[in-house]
């Protein structure tokens, strides 16, 4: 029962993670169509590719981990949670930086 807990906890850190990385590929190709007015947005992203970066390693360890024994799997549970909130909150700061009225 543990070992489905980290196994779904560790799938939802790694579409977290994801999607984190994938908003960073749509504004950073966004922000190179623009060219020299997208420049501040490109160097954002440049800046945020790091955390996408860990977050996403972090949820696959996470899931890696979940084929191990029970130790392993709180572990996976740790690693997963932090790496899946981290991802969420960066998603969000992002989005809240570059969101237009609607």
């Amino acid at each position: 029962m543990l070992n489905l807990i980290a196994v779904i906890i560790a799938i939802a850190a790694v579409v977290a993670a994801l999607a984190h990385a994938g908003y960073l590929a749509m504004l950073n190709s966004a922000a190179n169509k623009k060219q020299a007015s997208g420049a501040p947005v490109a160097q954002y992203v440049r800046s945020r590719w790091p955390i996408a970066g860990i977050t996403t390693g972090g949820a696959l360890l996470a899931w890696l981990l979940t084929s191990g024994s029970g130790f392993a799997d709180v572990l996976a549970i740790l690693v997963a949670a932090g790496s899946g909130v981290t991802a969420t909150k960066a998603l969000q700061s992002t989005q809240q930086r570059y969101r237009t009225g609607t």
